[in-house]
């Protein structure tokens, strides 16, 4: 309840001023956060470099790595072909974990939003009927019942005067800060993997035609051989080892047909829908232009490039502005309560001159004893500042490895995929020899057959090797920052801003 104006005479004058004054001092008071120092890069001023590091040099690319950053370059110009484009597109539109990355920045913008109201005053309005009865009126029913109806605009505040909520809001604000560029990592991830699971697709692809060539070599190699034993000129021998090489073709045709369609599912789960039919046409795993190439830069570009590494710092952020709160807890709490209204004994005269009622209640809580719960509370929160430290350099120490890897292996896989070429064009000369030498008596079956399996394995490890080639520049965008941006040229969208 609010008592009436007359019992407050004496203090109705010292209102404005206590309102006045606490109003200056919620507004200009300090905090207690630590004073905020970004920890040293953990890692090398550069990127290794060796033989395990140099490679021929492209057109688009000099020895100086001059060009676009990977975070410059969008993902339609990283990505040229058009098939796998337009899958990138429908996964950013239909992907679930990436909406599930947008609902927690949203969650974590609602909690922010919670610590920043606490701000302000919380104004509220009040209505009550009070009703009770003097110690007689146990005796002496109906007696001295006492009854008032009260209609007042509450006001409540707590003085931030140690900075404890703002210390809070700001803890919030990194915590939000924190998750919209987890939201960006997602986005990038996604689009990286999307494009790593396409290449395994038509790498799929490409598997299935040296499987079926090679199953179409057996099948003619059986024939033949069969025809020999019929015929009484070949031995039963080279009939079951010719009927065991066709077998085996069969049976890796069986595998990667499986292995092919489960790539497809992989991808499709990544895209989020089903693929459409009017896709366009795609570009074969050997295509020079499947991918552009792109220059490293520096690891100093990582700390603002990689989304992961500015999560770590905003939650470093986050537990720096908790500290200041764990150390605001040790001072007192200062808190405003007014109220401004009518009271009245009778419900109709609520609203009547001479019904008007207010009061100002300052209070103040000072902890004395906690049982060691503040200082707890502020060791704890020391300590988690510690770990997000460590977890910051973790965060550029895995990613300046992570580059690493990604530029040797650009450098060595080129060399790799250009000698399985070679050995490719061998293998392929050494069957037709063998094939004659076969056909002509000088040679057993067993030599025909290992060339064969020798030129197949051949053929699937430059298949794979161009796979892993490709998919090792997709990640290294990745892993330089790259795959926020749509276009080259695009103006950077805000971390919480959905593409």
């Amino acid at each position: 309840m609010i008592e009436r104006h007359r019992a407050h005479a004496s203090v109705r004058g010292m209102a404005p001023g206590i309102l006045g004054l606490a109003l200056v001092l919620a507004l200009s008071g300090c905090t207690l956060d630590p004073l905020y120092h970004r920890p040293e890069l953990p890692v090398a001023a550069g990127y290794p470099s060796g033989p395990g590091y140099t490679s021929a040099v492209k057109p688009e690319i000099n020895a100086n790595g001059d060009g676009p950053h990977a975070a410059d370059l969008g993902w339609r110009d990283f990505f040229r072909d058009p098939r796998l484009a337009r899958l990138v597109e429908l996964a950013l539109a239909n992907n679930r974990d990436l909406r599930i990355a947008i609902q927690n920045v949203e969650v974590t913008r609602a909690q922010y939003g919670i610590a920043r109201a606490a701000l302000y005053p919380t104004f509220a309005a009040n209505g009550a009927l009070a009703r009770g009865r003097g110690s007689l009126t146990l005796f002496e029913p109906g007696k001295n019942l006492n009854t008032s109806y009260e209609s007042y605009l509450s006001v409540s505040w707590e003085l931030d005067f140690f900075g404890k909520v703002r210390s809070l809001k700001r803890a919030a604000l990194e915590e939000y800060l924190a998750s919209a560029s987890a939201r960006q990592s997602a986005e990038i991830l996604l689009v990286a993997e999307v494009a790593n699971q396409y290449l395994t697709v038509i790498a799929a692809d490409e598997s299935l035609k040296v499987t079926h060539a090679s199953l179409e070599i057996a099948r003619e190699s059986y024939r033949l051989t069969k025809l020999q034993f019929d015929t009484g000129t070949g031995s039963e021998l080279d009939l079951r080892e010719a009927e065991g090489s066709l077998e085996q073709a069969r049976a890796q045709l069986a595998a990667e047909e499986r292995a092919r369609a489960q790539a497809e599912n992989a991808l499709v789960l990544l895209v989020g829908a089903p693929l459409p039919p009017d896709l366009p046409e795609g570009f074969t795993l050997d295509r020079e232009d499947l991918l552009r190439d792109i220059p490293a830069g520096l690891p100093s570009d990582l700390l603002s490039r990689r989304p992961d590494i500015v999560e770590a710092e905003h939650q470093l952020l986050a537990t720096n502005a908790s500290i200041g709160a764990a150390r605001a807890a040790f001072f007192p709490s200062i808190s405003l309560t007014g109220a401004l209204g009518t009271v009245s004994p009778v419900l109709h005269d609520l609203f009547q001159p001479g019904t008007r009622a207010w009061g100002v209640q300052p209070a103040a809580s000072l902890p004395l004893f906690t049982g060691g719960l503040n200082t707890a509370n502020l060791e704890s929160a020391k300590a988690q500042r510690d770990v997000a430290v460590s977890q910051y350099e973790k965060a550029i120490q895995t990613a300046f490895r992570e580059v690493a890897d990604g530029l040797t292996a650009r450098a060595t896989y080129e060399d790799e995929v250009d000698s399985l070429n070679r050995l490719v064009a061998a293998q392929e000369r050494r069957l037709t020899l063998a094939q004659l030498r076969y056909k002509t008596g000088v040679d057993s079956y067993l030599v025909l057959l290992t060339a064969q399996n020798d030129l197949n394995t051949a053929q699937l490890s430059r298949v794979s090797a161009d796979l892993d080639r490709l998919t090792n520049l997709v990640t290294l965008y990745q892993d330089l920052g790259g795959g926020w941006i749509e276009h080259q040229g695009d103006s950077p969208r805000p971390s919480d801003t959905p593409p």
